[in-house]
């Protein structure tokens, strides 16, 4: 039994300590015909993925401010326009919502293009 714990107790402070560099950022905001397509389509899927587990996502609102622990290099115009956030800095976007078929590659290139150990939830 105290094997057992110490065993969980390692476990939980391992999870607590593991931050993932990357995050997929979704600008979005209320009655955006395609941020509710890509919510159909894919956010009920994308916790699921590999890029999900990759990149997790978080969600801001066009018309709130950045976050300040987020970089943008520039101010996002359009819904919804996803950006790769590394070590708080952005590192790619894609704007609009192409559809399914095109997401997923467009968002695979972005990942595949991160530097080497780069999302890897260590």
């Amino acid at each position: 039994m105290k094997r057992l714990t110490l065993a969980l107790s390692g476990l939980a402070f391992a999870l607590a300590n593991a931050v993932s560099a990357a995050e997929l950022v979704m600008v979005e905001e209320t009655s955006c015909h395609w941020c509710d397509r890509w919510n159909e389509e894919i956010g009920v899927v994308y916790h699921k993925t590999e890029e999900g587990k990759r990149a997790p996502l978080r969600r801001v609102d066009i018309s709130d401010p950045i976050p300040k622990d987020l970089t943008f290099k520039s101010r996002a115009n359009y819904t919804p326009t996803f950006i790769l956030i590394e070590d708080g800095k952005e590192f790619g976007r894609i704007e609009g919502y192409p559809g399914e078929d095109f997401f997923w590659p467009m968002l695979g290139q972005l990942l595949d293009n991160l530097p080497e150990g780069a999302a890897s939830g260590s």
